[in-house]
């Protein structure tokens, strides 16, 4: 049975009916009707010919991973990237990991360029109306590279890996509703967790049932994050180790690897079930850590494309013949978070004189040439679709001494915040910012500036730390992976119930206005609480040769290079 046929025999839910009705009102934007009839299993291309309809005009597609007329077969493309460790795909804490990755295993679905998600290993899926029970109906005739067929038992292992507590993947946080309390705590006074009966069922061989205890709207979407690539049911079996044992349902295999120095892909021999791959190969080089070294590479033609353009290498790069930068506006972000249980960020009053000793328009002119969007204290972003515009937190030195005379430091305070320029050095200029704004308030901040290895080693041990957060395309996302009590990733240790019920009221709001209303007060808890002084998101850049066709700028930097080939 056709794609087509599949969808118009499907069951529609009814809260498509409800966003065309939105839209044809004007009250949801054109982006937020494609992205979310696609969460409720609308076809791409459907939700494209809908908006054309209604709003009487054709809205393009925005397609991905598609290829382009006349592109030529073979070669080798070079690509200047960080080559790290990438054994388990469900722990994975860099999006670098993620990118050699995702040629080898793959995604149930594929979030695009445009916020989009579109089919991929699972062909489409529909949910329930209560947003509880969602069915992902799985794509026939994949065949893993050891020469198994891929269906419902692999899916179901990964999600029961992921769901328990001892496999430590950040996916707990994304399908918390997938869990339930043991009414048992942890060393940190968190509740511990489990998955709940038949949260994942095999309804057939290439159909899986997801069933919730509360509903979420961002399923779909949550299983493009970087740590959801799926493995083979037999992944623990044969070593938990992708790169000594990399095998997948992906075009490509990979034949060399060495941490720090060289991850090498071939295509496989075997058809792949997406269609024509045009390169033979793909090598990932690790320059180091040094962006001039990514830059000379490009430029002397070492490599045809790189990672990602520093602000120290952007203006330089421009100035380079033969190769592209590309941009994008993203949600990646540098946060300085405080742990909500340390002394002396155990008091809020400390925390808020913190956070209001920040000049947010400054740190972002500074630090990052001005280049994003000032941000308000709580990781939602004006560019994520439920974004509530709170009333402007405006720098106020006055308040700040005057909390920290409260608190018992009429004298000033000194506090010692880590950062490991994991990103780039505009992580310790975001901090030189708010060390020289804070000390007006008497906030006498030393910088801690440590090796990129040694600041994952404690990164959420540290009371007081600048940690860089990645592209999450709706803003449920990032909160639930960062502040919901006791997820792997709570680098705050933030603890509010009110917080974690009103998330999850907002994650199951279909209606776009009322998801928005709810998030006013998942905000204002976040900036009331001042667990993070975060002062902008970026604009991010790279750079690719001009003989690479088909490239991609991902806002996550999740870049593939399925339909990529050289001229």
């Amino acid at each position: 049975m056709t794609e087509k046929k599949e969808q118009s025999t499907k069951r529609v839910h009814p809260g498509v009916k409800q966003m065309k009705k939105s839209l044809m009102e004007g009250k949801c934007s054109r982006r937020e009707f494609l992205r979310t009839t696609t969460l409720l299993g609308i076809s791409a291309a459907t939700a494209y010919s809908l908006a054309s309809s209604i709003l009487g005009k054709d809205i393009l597609p925005d397609l991905i991973s598609t290829a382009h007329a006349g592109q030529k077969k073979g070669g080798v493309l070079k690509f200047g990237m960080q080559v790290q460790e990438m054994t388990d795909p469900a722990t994975y804490s860099w999006t670098e990991k993620s990118v050699v990755a995702r040629h080898v295993i793959e995604y149930l679905v594929e979030t695009g360029p445009d916020n989009i998600t579109r089919p991929n290993l699972a062909t489409s899926w529909e949910a329930s109306d209560d947003l509880k029970t969602w069915t992902f109906h799985l794509r026939k005739g994949v065949k893993w590279s050891n020469g198994d067929d891929f269906g419902a038992d692999d899916v179901v292992f990964n999600f029961t890996r992921w769901l328990d507590p001892k496999t430590g993947s950040s996916n707990l946080g994304l399908f918390n509703a997938m869990l339930e309390e043991t009414g048992e705590k942890d060393e940190k006074g968190n509740p511990k967790k489990r998955m709940i009966k038949n949260a994942v069922q095999k309804v057939d061989n290439h159909t899986v049932q997801l069933n919730l205890n509360a509903p979420v709207l961002s399923i779909p979407e949550n299983l493009y994050n970087y740590p959801t690539g799926i493995v083979h049911k037999n992944f623990e079996k044969e070593g938990g180790d992708l790169s000594k044992n990399p095998v997948g349902t992906g075009p490509y295999t990979l034949t060399k690897f060495k941490v720090g120095e060289i991850a090498v892909l071939k295509k496989r021999n075997a058809p792949y079930w997406g269609g024509e791959v045009f390169l033979d190969e793909i090598r990932f080089i690790d320059l180091g850590q040094d962006p001039g070294a990514y830059l000379a590479a490009i430029a002397s033609k070492q490599v045809h494309g790189i990672f990602k353009l520093d602000l120290k290498t952007l203006e330089a790069a421009k100035h380079i013949s033969g190769i592209n930068i590309v941009d994008i506006s993203t949600t990646q972000t540098p946060v300085i978070r405080m742990h909500y249980d340390a002394k002396p960020f155990d008091d809020v009053r400390v925390r808020k004189a913190v956070q209001l000793s920040c000049d947010v328009q400054r740190a972002l002119d500074i630090a990052h040439h001005g280049l994003g969007i000032t941000a308000d204290h709580h990781h939602v972003a004006k560019i994520h679709p439920e974004y509530f515009k709170l009333p402007e937190l405006k720098q106020n030195i006055a308040k700040a001494k005057q909390l920290l005379k409260e608190a018992g430091y009429p004298d000033g305070i000194d506090l010692t915040c880590n950062v490991g320029n994991t990103q780039g050095t505009f992580e310790q200029d975001t901090l030189a910012v708010l060390k020289e704004d804070a000390a007006k308030a008497g906030i006498n901040i030393r910088m801690n500036v440590m090796p990129t290895a040694q600041y994952w080693d404690v990164w959420t041990k540290a009371p007081f730390s600048l940690t860089h957060w990645t592209h999450r395309p709706l803003g449920v996302m990032v909160l639930a992976l960062a502040y919901r009590a006791g997820v792997p990733w709570n680098e705050s240790h933030y603890n509010n119930p009110e917080f974690d019920k009103a998330l999850t009221e907002a994650e199951s709001t279909l209606n776009v206005e009322n998801r928005r209303a709810k998030m006013e007060k998942v905000e204002k808890m976040l900036q009331d609480d001042a667990i993070l002084v975060q002062s902008y998101f970026q604009s991010v850049f790279t750079a690719i040769a001009d003989n690479v066709v088909g490239f991609e700028m991902h806002p996550t930097n999740y870049y593939r290079f399925h339909k990529v080939s050289l001229s």
